[in-house]
């Protein structure tokens, strides 16, 4: 009973998609999780929780209310990191029910427990009680995820100085927070405590965030961030963090100071590898705990050794993170596996979200392709009207030669959802003419995808 077809070690969304299609090809799949609870970091600290949190903070803040109401108008006056947690927890709960059920509904079995390797094709795990039960499996998947990255540097204590992690235990809100590392995770969260009305410096030492996001487009992003009075020092490396009275200082490069009651620090994370001894199987990682993968099988430099998800690094999301486990466990046994389409969307669940598909202007001129532009703003549609939206826009590159749509890039309310449309017309190589032909629901935000190819078409004469 301790031999399985497959073993995966993690249960966030490459490891349960690889554990279900293998399970559907008949195989037999144990999956190992050292969680209390399965879903991974995914659904416990990081996709799940902070989208849940960002969706509580704008509900109870009235955020998207005060277009109408002004500034200074909240839905509930004294909100408090309770009542941001309540919300978490049932969300949380319906989450696992659904995976237990699915996991239960596929026979795949599951164990609460450590894992670390023998040999190649032999896995000794510890559960909470100290047993520890050897297993052996045919075929193996690491989807083991990430960790904060922590530096000895930064005095963490849970209490002031958070990780991206126990952020979400935070006793009460701050009077006011610094957050170190203007990546996805810092501007998320930057944005969701900027939309509590709390004071908040974004440091990064680089001299620019999200690098991967159309450049016109950060910029209205950044105006935004700026525009409700968030202060952002980039290019300043951080030197030192300490507690000081009733707060922290945090020293940057060139002596400025920096004073807040709360420090988030959120600059990067490293894959969990660590306690799972790949010495052993002849596997190497990274400076960053990342594993290398052949990217269309997913196989690690050990054919039978697969890792998926974050701890394979780019692009961390959990939408691709489930193609690649899918992808994984149908090479593992010899399914065929439909390749995942060249464009898939990127969300960054900010106030307000950001999605982009397909190329940036940048790379369209790399490439060298001539282009023309369409953009449309909320504002222009009748229904960023009745939302009361004064901000946000589209914007489209289209190639003149063959009208063919290169890239939709998207800063504004319902972003995540409004791509879509998008990245259907980019991958099944739709042109200008498509959205210029359409008739869109009308009063809609996706007519602003009408509004912006018209833009382009007059463009292009």
């Amino acid at each position: 009973m301790n031999h399985f077809d497959m073993l995966v070690i993690g249960s966030g969304p490459a490891g349960r998609r690889a554990a279900i299609q293998a399970a559907k090809l008949g195989k037999t799949v144990m999956v190992v999780e050292r969680g209390r609870r399965v879903g991974g970091v995914s659904v416990h600290t990081g996709t799940i929780p902070s989208k849940t949190l960002r969706e509580t903070t704008l509900n109870l803040s009235g955020w998207r209310e005060r277009g109408f109401y002004g500034r200074s108008y909240r839905a509930k006056q004294d909100i408090s990191a309770d009542d941001l947690r309540a919300r978490l927890h049932i969300t949380l709960n319906h989450e696992v029910e659904v995976l237990e059920h699915q996991f239960a509904r596929n026979q795949v079995r599951t164990l609460h427990a450590e894992a670390k390797f023998v040999d190649a094709k032999t896995v000794e795990v510890t559960t909470d009680d100290n047993e520890t039960v050897i297993f052996t499996a045919e075929r193996f998947l690491i989807a083991c995820g990430t960790i904060p990255f922590r530096p000895d540097t930064i005095p963490f204590d849970g209490k002031y100085i958070f990780d991206s992690d126990d952020i979400l235990d935070l006793p009460r809100l701050p009077r006011s927070i610094a957050i170190i590392g203007a990546g996805v995770i810092g501007v998320e969260y930057a944005t969701i405590f900027s939309a509590l009305d709390i004071p908040v410096t974004l440091i990064e030492p680089r001299t620019s965030m999200l690098d991967f996001i159309d450049t016109e487009l950060l910029q209205d992003f950044t105006f935004q961030l700026r525009d409700r009075g968030m202060a952002l020092r980039f290019g300043a490396k951080v030197e030192t963090v300490a507690r000081s009275g009733d707060g922290c200082e945090i020293t940057l490069e060139g002596s400025r100071r920096v004073r807040t009651e709360m420090v988030l620090f959120a600059a990067g994370r490293m894959g969990a590898t660590k306690t799972l001894n790949l010495d052993v199987c002849g596997l190497e990682c990274d400076h960053r705990g990342r594993l290398k993968v052949d990217p269309k099988t997913l196989q690690t430099s050990v054919p039978h050794i697969y890792a998926a998800g974050d701890v394979i690094g780019f692009p961390s999301l959990a939408s691709t993170s489930m193609e690649q486990g899918r992808i994984a466990a149908c090479h593992a046994f010899g399914a065929h596996a439909h390749e995942p389409p060249e464009y898939f969307p990127y969300g960054i669940y900010s106030v307000p979200e950001i999605s982009t598909v397909g190329m940036t202007e940048q790379e369209v001129i790399e490439r060298g392709i001539p282009f023309e532009i369409g953009i449309a703003r909320f504002r222009e549609t009748s229904r960023g009207h009745i939302m009361g939206l004064d901000k946000g826009m589209l914007k489209m590159l289209f190639s003149l030669k063959t009208r063919r749509l290169l890239g939709c890039h998207i800063v504004g309310e319902g972003a995540t959802e409004l791509i879509h449309i998008g990245q259907a017309v980019l991958n099944l190589k739709g042109t200008l003419d498509y959205f210029v032909e359409n008739t869109f629901n009308y009063p809609t935000l996706a007519e602003a995808y009408k509004i912006a190819a018209l833009d382009a078409f007059n463009r292009m004469g």
